[in-house]
């Protein structure tokens, strides 16, 4: 019946003869939810009767969606454990160290060494207004420490409130060293975690016992959790004895003439914000090139490692890393478009008939390319949302496992969901709408008479 119908159309055509006036009917148009179903039906029986062909460019356009996602996510997880890992140490901190210097300043020549003092720290405080805490590092990396059943040297640090405020060292149990106990110099110790299994292995809350530091005797008042550490800077966190600053001085000094001269080792401190870092070293170079007398820009006068300063190159590297990876994303994704477009194009070539009948029925050429561009955009979208049910999946289980270090799973966050989807629109607007159009400028005629 349909090839009667379509010869008879097709004579018409040619012959330009009136058709008959068919009787008008009274005829429900169908809604936009009709319609978009009609079309979702359409759609599926396209994929069925070609289903290699539909597969591999659902796939396509899948899989770009997906690694665009995911390429994002996986270089954030980096960027995350890499801070994480910097907070092991502490956050956001910057470790100054007396170095040599290597211009002349005030008539002194180069290659003096910088010793600093603990009267630098009051000179940073008043003139530094970009430090938002600074403290002294004091330790002794040699201390002789026994308990009742076994002994050990451990490395040995004086703290402080503020020192404690920079450091990342937190107490799972018992308390931590305060303020009191450095203003009245109190023989008490917060002890590591191998600390503790080495000196009271049977004893997993040994508060309120002795250990000997130096044959002198400390209170153990609590005890640092178990750390998972990857870097240091001096030593394992859990190999530390951590006694206030005031008692290691008087107790424990590695060199009784180096610290009653009031010398430090190095101090730290913390900017009041990482977009002021900048400003907070320039202000510690130049308060103390003015008691030391050299000159701010001498990098060799002080030894400075600058954490937010390493976050930041960290950051500029994964964030290249990301725009790389987003790239080639982005190609995999167009290359999946190409798949829908080229679809959509041997669409219309089987469906020509199809769309010469329409017309020679009164369909219009704006319909015609309504229906085939939502056919297209369809397709293109079922794909991407598959893509984006896959990345979903696929981080929740990721992210379920335990993380090795330097990495923090993958983080799925809204600012790169709504890229990728403006990216598969994108994407399903290019593909679909030039096959639309083709479908669109053909003549009743001229469909109706095409042969495959």
């Amino acid at each position: 019946m349909s090839a009667l119908l379509e010869n008879e159309v097709v004579a018409q055509l040619e012959t330009g003869l009136p058709r008959p006036v068919p009787v008008r009917r009274s005829r429900r148009r169908m809604s936009g939810l009709e319609h978009l179903a009609d079309l979702a039906v359409q759609t599926l029986g396209n994929l069925r009767r070609n289903k290699l062909r539909s597969f591999l460019t659902l796939f396509g356009i899948a899989w770009g969606i997906a690694s665009l996602v995911l390429m994002s996510a996986l270089s954030d997880g980096f960027r995350q454990g890499q801070r994480k890992n910097m907070k092991q140490i502490g956050d956001n901190i910057v470790f100054v160290f007396g170095g040599v210097t290597e211009e002349q300043a005030g008539g002194q020549r180069a290659g003096r060494f910088v010793r600093l003092r603990q009267a630098d720290l009051d000179l940073i405080r008043a003139n530094c207004p970009d430090v938002e805490v600074v403290a002294p590092e004091f330790k002794n990396y040699n201390v002789a420490a026994r308990s009742a059943t076994n002994s050990g040297r451990f490395l040995t640090v004086g703290v402080s409130p503020d020192y404690l405020k920079l450091r990342t060292l937190p107490v799972e149990s018992g308390r931590h060293i305060s303020a009191a106990d450095v203003k009245e110099s109190r023989r008490v110790a917060v002890l590591g975690a191998s600390v503790r299994k080495q000196l009271f292995e049977k004893n997993p809350r040994p508060f309120g016992e002795r250990i000997y530091l130096n044959n002198l005797p400390y209170e153990v008042v609590g005890l640092m959790g178990e750390k998972e550490q990857n870097s240091s800077y001096d030593g394992w966190d859990n190999d530390k004895i951590l006694v206030p600053e005031t008692a290691l001085l008087r107790d424990l000094p590695p060199d009784r003439k180096v610290y009653a001269e009031g010398r430090l080792n190095g101090f730290l401190y913390r900017p009041v914000s990482t977009g002021r870092w900048e400003q907070a070293q320039a202000q510690v170079r130049a308060a103390l090139g003015r008691v030391h007398g050299f000159l701010p820009q001498d990098k060799g006068a002080l030894r400075v490692f600058d954490s937010v300063e390493s976050a930041q190159m960290f950051d500029s590297i994964f964030n290249a890393t990301e725009i790389f990876l987003a790239v080639v994303a982005l190609v995999t994704l167009s290359l999946g478009g190409v798949g829908v477009m080229n679809t959509m194009m041997m669409a219309v070539a089987e469906r020509t008939h199809e769309i010469g009948l329409k017309k020679a029925l009164g369909a219009t050429s704006r319909r015609i390319l309504t229906d085939f561009f939502l056919e297209g955009l369809l397709l293109a979208i079922l794909a991407g949302v598959g893509g984006l049910a896959l990345v979903l999946a696929l981080s929740g289980l990721v992210n379920s496992l335990p993380m090795p270090a330097m990495f923090s799973g993958l983080p799925i966050h809204w600012k790169t969901m709504v890229f990728a989807t403006l990216a598969l629109g994108l994407t399903a607007v290019c593909a679909a709408l030039p096959p639309a159009r083709r479908a669109a400028s053909l003549t009743p005629v001229e469909a109706l008479r095409f042969e495959r």
